[in-house]
């Protein structure tokens, strides 16, 4: 099947309009939500569930199944059956994608009761659109198609998360989260649904020492706390964070602080070829706001610290540490390590990019 085109803020963008027509109580008659990331098909999922029907007619008129339990004959029987109380009924087909012939619920989904709400979840992958169950559904229903985000995309939608809660972020404590907890939002919103419930109340922006006491997360020993010191060439302050993650590898893995550096001298390296080009060629420098969209930096803070330092590390020193942090890269994955700790390799990585 051929990679899908949709795009994460497209995801975010349809899964908003879905949940505002839901909230609405304007309701398809059949949901495909499929996927990679399965934190917005459950989060629709379960608004659905609990939005279509009245809470005293869920008993009666609401039927959870189960792809590796059911076939698809019995779901079409269920779904054409007419609603024991109220109005409409639904039906929510979890792990679609363990049913077997799945494909035959287009029976159904070409011409739905108008009186059943059909929710499929389908993870792990997308249904076929070339199938006649997608072009059905698409036709009759909705379809949502959940994507999972870049890197880069997470501090963006993590703001907007924490936005529509009422409350902000401070750069250092979002960069903390993002850095810790990876690209699963699933596990990211969980997360901050726990920390925002911790938080004294009235409190409407979240610091780093909110992370720090409510996540787990150090304030002072991090990815961000690293990469700002290597930035600016504090040396000794950039191996004594070193020496703490040595202490602690479960809490610091290798890998995630190579990728931190590398995508920080990855910026550095744009911004030194974009003077370059101001220099050499008569361009305009790019605005701090292009500048965000180019580097893929979510906030504009960022933007002034890497600006500040890029005279400190000349594209000459920064094509050679590119290089290094391919080389390191492979040995926090086991390539060519000779047997030494994440601890030691980082140490050694660090003295190799402050000589340079």
């Amino acid at each position: 099947m051929a990679k899908s085109t949709v795009k994460f803020k497209e995801t975010v963008a349809e899964y908003e309009r879905l949940a505002g027509e839901v909230r609405a109580r304007r309701f398809a008659p059949v949901y495909l939500l499929m996927g990679e990331e399965s934190y917005f098909i459950d989060a629709l999922c379960d608004l659905l569930a609990g939005t279509v029907l009245q809470e005293s007619e869920r008993a009666f008129s609401q039927y959870t199944v189960y792809g590796r339990d059911v076939e698809a004959g019995q779901v079409v029987n269920l779904c054409r059956q007419l609603p024991m109380m109220g109005e409409r009924q639904v039906v929510i087909l979890k792990e679609a994608q363990q049913m077997r012939q799945i494909e035959k619920l287009a029976y159904y989904t070409d011409k739905p009761s108008p009186t059943t709400v059909l929710v499929i979840c389908h993870k792990e992958k997308s249904v076929d659109k070339r199938s006649t169950l997608y072009k059905g559904i698409l036709k009759q229903g909705a379809v949502l198609e959940s994507v999972r985000p870049r890197d880069y995309e997470i501090a963006g939608w993590l703001t907007q998360f924490i936005a529509a809660r009422g409350c902000a972020i401070d750069p250092k404590a979002l960069t903390m989260l993002t850095d810790h907890l990876g690209t699963d939002i699933a596990k990211i919103s969980n997360e901050l649904q726990k920390l925002l419930l911790s938080l004294p109340e009235g409190t409407k922006r979240i610091t780093d020492q909110h992370i720090e006491e409510n996540i787990g997360i150090s304030k002072d020993f991090n990815n961000f706390e690293l990469c700002k010191a290597v930035l600016t060439k504090q040396s000794e302050r950039a191996l004594r964070i070193a020496d703490h993650f040595a202490r602690n590898p479960k809490d610091n893995p290798l890998l995630l602080t190579v990728m931190a550096l590398f995508n920080q001298f990855r910026q550095l390296f744009l911004i030194n070829y974009l003077r370059w080009q101001v220099k050499y060629r008569g361009t305009a420098f790019p605005s701090d706001a292009e500048l965000m969209r180019i580097l893929k930096v979510g906030n504009i803070f960022a933007i002034g610290e890497l600006k500040q330092a890029a005279p400190l590390w000349p594209n000459r020193k920064v094509f050679n540490i590119l290089g290094l942090l391919r080389e390191y890269d492979a040995k926090s994955k086991g390539l060519g390590a000779g047997g030494a700790s994440d601890g030691e390799l980082l140490r050694e990585l660090l003295l190799k990019i402050f000589l340079l």
